[in-house]
């Protein structure tokens, strides 16, 4: 859905590092996007998603529930967040594909902890151990970056009661209902009977309400400075 919708935009999507699942699909993947306004659009998607569904399996038409948490994170500068090289540890280890095997027998995958914090970031898509390390630390400071950014939107969001821009990554935000067809916001209480093509990437109208409320609140909050 996503990378389809940066297509749309015309931005550039690169993977940094994925798991792949035991039985087909990603446990988990990190991508960067390169483009116009990319934070400041797919910010709105950070958040708890829910898939309702009915499996291959399921011989009882039984629906099924589970979830994705996607993050967001803008990509800090390294005047934005200095790290000091004793708070990091790194770890060099051998890339691995589905089940964990090792898929190549040079350790040129890094995965780095910052120590003050427990944030770990790691990356293992290039041939190269120095390229790696440098995605990694990018990684790294983009998270130290958006722990810091998630308290002070959790402030601004505490002060103007916002539902958009919360900051908590736990909350559910919407819901992709399959036997229905129907995919919900529940910030703001957006339903669209419209499943198929959002899942092809035209989540724009998502985004525009969003948007639309979030800039209300603001200009509401200013008002009332005022």
């Amino acid at each position: 859905m996503y990378t389809k919708y940066c297509e749309s935009k015309g931005w550039r999507t690169n993977v940094i590092d994925l798991n792949e699942g035991t039985s087909g699909g990603y446990k988990e993947i990190h991508f960067e996007v390169s483009g116009e306004d990319v934070y400041g659009t797919l910010k709105f998607e950070a958040g708890v998603h829910r898939v309702q569904r009915v499996p291959q399996t399921e011989t009882q038409g039984r629906v099924h529930t589970s979830a994705a948490t996607v993050m967001v994170i803008p990509e800090a500068e390294e005047f934005d967040v200095h790290i000091e090289p004793k708070d990091v540890r790194i770890d060099f280890f051998c890339s691995s594909g589905p089940g964990g095997q090792s898929v190549n027998t040079t350790y040129s995958a890094v995965r780095l902890t910052h120590l003050p914090t427990g944030i770990v970031a790691q990356c293992q898509d290039e041939k190269s151990q120095h390229k790696n390390k440098d995605k990694a630390f990018r990684v790294l400071r983009a998270r130290l970056y958006d722990m810091e950014l998630a308290k002070r939107q959790a402030e601004d969001a505490a002060k103007r009661n916002s539902q958009v821009s919360s900051g908590d990554r736990s909350a559910k935000i919407r819901t992709y209902n399959y036997p229905q067809g129907r995919v919900t916001d529940h910030r703001i209480g957006l339903t669209l009977y419209d499943l198929q093509n959002i899942m092809n990437g035209d989540i724009q109208k998502i985004i525009d309400e969003l948007m639309l409320v979030d800039n209300t609140e603001k200009l509401k909050e200013a008002s009332e400075i005022f």
